[in-house]
């Protein structure tokens, strides 16, 4: 089945052929997986997915890959959780959890894109992997390169958290530690990326790792019994996330997977010190004004996202929102979430749930309709950001009776 023509621009439309490129040479517009949908029409079926392995790889069909998979085998497929705890605590009527912090094998959702871009490096015969991170992605790519025995070159923040800067290095990748922001990063690998015959996935091969993303989206979909939720709650860094779910929802429409009409209202969240996105959405604007990121949720602290413009196309076309959190509404998102549901997020999860409440209370989504609250990433991750919040409850001798007098001290504040 011949399922791929290539690749397309976003703006002008323009059709390349398929090759590790990002940038229409016409008008500077991105590029993207242009799909035979004529082709896959009928052949991807309920049944067919149903039929693949319990990991993304079942939507393989609808993914920019031509030969065999190369590298994670067992991504995806992870839990959507009924969080009734949790909407019992927002006062909603349902709550869904889509649980990517337990994303094999680095528990993100970065997993899913990173193993799309590698088979896909793989197949056009690159032996080196690359990209620029704020953490999450560091640590897929470079176990992603172990285990596909490919050499990596990791580029981050040098002050990124140390739990994400161990998580990469266990891989023993090439890791370079940058005294800048992410898009100061992120400006130097797009150098790096002329010059060397590299696969940065989030550069030259952004059209395919982008696509990966899309698995979520399918997911969500076929978990929820091939039906849509009303709302989906996004974090949001670079953009591309929301807006590869949409499509995935649009795909399988188009696909006649869908029996109801697509209503689903695309929400996008972000810290409120590096919000350029919900900051376009809330001022009704396509213009994105960068900023420089001041926040606690490093994995999101992108200030001049690469589809911020598309991310705002989205939530405008679906009819959905945009809501910013405070670090101090961060960490209380995460408490929240693992008071309620035993979940444990990282800073962009807690951006999540705080985006979602603040939605929930102002009304912008109803109490009475299904809400997907995206959760991209383990708090195992991020333990910092709770460090000043937690402590032991009580600290005694080891002897009973030191125990009896803690215990009717505690009984007695609780009174």
């Amino acid at each position: 089945m011949e399922k791929l023509n290539g690749l397309r621009c976003r703006e002008c439309g323009r059709h390349y052929p398929a090759a590790p490129v990002h940038v229409c040479e016409f008008c500077f517009g991105p590029l993207e997986v242009d799909y035979r949908y004529d082709a896959l029409k009928g052949v991807v079926t309920r049944e067919s997915i149903a039929t693949g392995p319990p990991s993304m790889w079942r939507y393989k069909d609808l993914l920019p890959i031509d030969g065999d998979i190369a590298v994670g085998h067992h991504v995806g497929f992870t839990p959507l959780i009924r969080a009734r705890n949790l909407a019992d605590e927002l006062g909603c009527r349902e709550v869904w959890v889509k649980n990517d912090s337990v994303c094999h094998p680095s528990w993100s959702f970065k997993d899913r894109v990173v193993a799309v871009a590698v088979t896909k490096a793989r197949e056009f015969g690159f032996d080196t992997v690359a990209c620029a991170s704020t953490g999450n992605l560091a640590n897929s790519v470079a176990a992603h390169a172990a285990e596909g025995r490919l050499k990596s070159y990791i580029f981050i923040p040098a002050d990124l958290e140390q739990g994400k800067v161990i998580a990469t290095l266990v891989y023993s990748p090439t890791l370079v530690a940058v005294h800048g922001t992410y898009d100061e990063v992120n400006r130097l690998c797009s150098e790096i990326a002329d010059k060397y015959r590299w696969a940065f996935v989030n550069v030259n091969f952004r059209p395919y790792y982008s696509e990966g993303s899309k698995s979520y989206g399918f997911e969500i979909v076929e978990q929820l019994g091939w039906r849509t939720p009303a709302h989906i709650v996004v974090p949001c860094a670079g953009g591309s996330l929301i807006t590869k779910i949409w499509k995935a929802l649009k795909e399988l429409k188009i696909l006649g997977l869908l029996d109801e009409r697509l209503k689903t209202k695309m929400h996008a969240a972000q810290a409120l010190g590096c919000g350029p996105i919900v900051t376009m959405i809330k001022n009704d604007t396509d213009v994105l004004v960068p900023v420089r990121p001041n926040t606690i949720a490093k994995s999101l602290a992108i200030g001049n996202p690469a589809d911020g413009y598309y991310a705002y196309k989205t939530t405008k076309e679906s009819g959905g929102s945009g809501e910013h959190a405070t670090d101090e509404e961060i960490v209380e998102g995460m408490l929240l979430l693992a008071r309620t549901e035993g979940i444990f997020t990282e800073t962009a999860g807690g951006v999540t749930v705080a985006a979602a409440r603040k939605l929930i209370e102002r009304g912008v989504i109803p109490r009475d309709e299904s809400i997907v609250i995206c959760i991209t990433g383990n708090g195992l991750k991020t333990p910092d950001a709770l460090q000043d919040r937690l402590d032991a409850h009580v600290k005694i001798n080891p002897s009973l009776s030191a125990f009896d007098r803690a215990l009717a001290d505690l009984k007695s504040q609780t009174t």
